[in-house]
């Protein structure tokens, strides 16, 4: 860790004085060509550590939603196509690792030190939000890793179980919280707003988004039983139980409409601010677009098409399911009642959801559409004539203005008006990032209350959450029309109209008399989309159809035999650790295993055997989604 801090220090005056495309927020450093420790001021490490955190927990986010069964990609199309049709491998591991230790966290505890010695409280706030936000993104991901020891520059630090991870997670959310509540600092101290990507220097956000991350982890408690969680005078919590009450009490402090939360909206710019971890991209972008939006083949499946288009079997579609669902251009109009089961609108065509749970992976598809103008449009080039239907899966590949030079956010197959395709509302360059909404915590509010059987309070937040969801869409939707007009002739650009809103809020999501978890969750899942949450969610409920509806394991998971090496039992937990543990930390790794719940130590001849290297990995819990105390 010592090497990776001086690695990472070497590049931030970089960093820090080309990040000036969003914000003029480091253009003094005390020493420019050579920054260290010493000589960067803490003020100017916040944007750097913004960047890499969020960077880090999306492209989490992205990878684990591929396992979630909303989205896929064609056949054949590498990693993130297995992991679709449950096959873990080990190539999605490594980067959320690799962007949170060395491109953010090594620069928190310092940026902590000197805004508490300077008596900043903002900043040190800051430091304990986003080190608790970074460190429960690894235990989610890997279940245990290193904590304690990092601080004290060990170059192999031992590791932390989960549940010392959870309770540091919780004690520095705490801490984060109480900086916060002590006010502004003296006026005469660094500003919040020069280094603050994330809140643009709000304190009253990040408050807020403390209480409600607090409220998002208490939740993941339910297999740890009903009760009270309980710290000591240090503030460490020694019991750890489904609190519901102080869920509650949390979400009451924490965002109270959209205007709270704390949403990062990415610019589409090319600016000459880039990554210092070897990706030499801008910053401004989403990285949701960096990672799927600007690569080929990604689809929507029939799991999600079917909640977007009759939820519940209301028969009603969700005014989002045109921005999410993506379009193809077809110069050919039909009305929205066809007969080809397409929905078509102004010369688009609406992709359909590829059914992970028929036999088409099996039979070799989906295949990417081509276009050809002298071949009449849209048309599979394979000579396997089964394949000429995948013409009706479109992919949600879109494209840039400032980063790539594009006249607008459309994708042109073959570089022709002709081959337009929209991509898909949160895989966009300048998609917003939410990290923390008011949707969002609605449906946590709703997930407790229906719980606790309170079907009247669990529905009046629920509607609530769906409303805020399809309001914040709509928010970023009227500004791509108002930045180019001619975006609004696309039915995936047109801002929703108040009537489909209303219409949808009133005979398409419910009543308080049939509402259930399912419907809660489901929800959810439309409203974040691409988010480690829905990975979160599926596991603590034990990926029940009842309550994700449509999902099963894909039917492609038959055809690999890696998957039933992998997952015999059909059982996602966790991602194995990624290399650089593996190899020069592999002492420590193997020791934590006599603390992991399910870990295998011995073989079936009772011969010891290294935990993490065992085929099957991925079926061990981390220690919220077990039972262990």
């Amino acid at each position: 860790m010592k090497l990776l801090k001086s690695i990472i220090l070497c590049g931030l005056g970089a960093a820090a004085l080309s990040l000036t495309s969003c914000n003029d927020w480091l253009d003094v450093n005390t020493d420019p060509n050579t920054p260290s420790a010493q000589s960067t001021p803490y003020e100017l490490r916040l944007a750097h550590i913004e960047f890499y955190t969020n960077s880090g927990h999306s492209f989490a986010d992205w990878r684990t939603s591929m396992q979630c069964g909303d989205w896929t990609r064609y056949y054949g199309g590498g990693t993130y196509w297995y992991v679709s049709y449950w096959c873990p491998t080990t190539s999605p591991v490594t980067t959320p690792y690799q962007w949170w230790f060395v491109g953010a966290y090594c620069n928190v505890p310092d940026m902590y030190e000197k805004a508490m010695k300077d008596e900043n409280w903002y900043y040190a706030g800051c430091a304990k939000i986003i080190e608790a936000y970074g460190t429960m993104l690894m235990a989610d991901l890997y279940g245990e890793m290193p904590f304690d020891d990092i601080k004290t520059g060990s170059a192999t630090p031992e590791y932390n179980t989960g549940k010392e991870l959870y309770q540091r997670c919780l004690q520095s959310i705490d801490e984060g919280i109480a900086l916060f509540e002590k006010g502004a600092p003296d006026p005469s101290k660094p500003a919040l707003s020069t280094g603050d990507w994330w809140n643009k220097g709000d304190a009253n956000k990040w408050l807020k988004l403390g209480y409600f991350l607090k409220a998002r982890w208490l939740n993941k408690l339910n297999k740890k039983g009903a009760g009270k969680c309980e710290k000591d005078a240090d503030g460490v919590y020694t019991t750890l139980k489904y609190d519901a009450d102080l869920i509650l009490a949390c979400l009451d402090k924490a965002m109270q409409s959209n205007a709270d939360n704390t949403v990062i909206n990415h610019t589409d710019d090319n600016g000459p601010t880039i990554d210092n971890l070897g990706w030499a991209e801008p910053v401004d972008y989403s990285p949701i677009y960096s990672v799927c939006g600007m690569n080929a083949g990604y689809m929507v499946t029939k799991i999600l098409e079917d909640n977007m288009t009759n939820f519940g079997g209301y028969g009603v579609e969700d005014p989002r399911a045109d921005h999410v669902i993506p379009w193809a251009y077809c110069a050919y109009t039909k009305d929205n009642s066809a007969a080809d089961g397409l929905k078509w609108k102004d010369g688009w065509r609406r992709s359909k959801g590829v059914d992970m749970q028929s036999g088409l992976n099996g039979a070799g598809g989906p295949l990417r559409a081509a276009y050809s103008a002298d071949k009449g449009g849209w048309y599979i080039n394979s000579t396997n004539v089964d394949r000429a239907g995948d013409t009706v899966y479109v992919e949600a590949t879109s494209e840039s203005k400032g980063y790539a030079a594009k006249q607008d956010l459309l994708y042109r197959r073959n570089g022709t008006d002709g081959s337009k395709e929209s991509g898909s509302f949160y895989s966009r360059v300048s998609a917003p990032t939410y990290v923390g909404t008011y949707a969002e915590a609605c449906f946590i509010r709703a997930e407790v209350l229906v719980n606790k059987g309170d079907k009247a309070g669990a529905f009046e937040a629920y509607k609530k959450g769906v409303k805020a969801s399809i309001e914040l869409m709509n928010q970023k939707l009227n500004v791509w029309c108002q930045e180019d007009p001619s975006l609004k002739d696309c039915p995936s650009f047109t801002p929703m109209v108040q009537a489909d809103i209303d219409n949808y809020l009133a005979k398409g999501i419910g009543t308080a008399a049939d509402i259930t978890l399912g419907h809660i969750m489901v929800q959810k899942r439309i409203a974040l989309m691409y988010d480690l949450e829905l990975w979160n969610d599926m596991r603590r409920y034990d990926y029940n159809p009842a309550i994700f509806w449509g999902w099963a394991v894909p039917d492609y998971y038959k055809y690999d035999n890696d998957c039933s090496k992998r997952l015999p039992h059909k059982d996602w937990r966790r991602w194995c650790q990624c290399s650089h543990e593996q190899n020069y930390n592999a002492n420590n790794l193997n020791a934590i295993g006599a603390k992991v719940p399910g870990a295998r130590l011995k073989d079936s001849e009772g011969n010891d055997v290294v935990w993490y290297k065992q085929d099957d990995i991925y079926e061990i819990p981390v220690w919220w989604d077990s039972t262990q105390e």
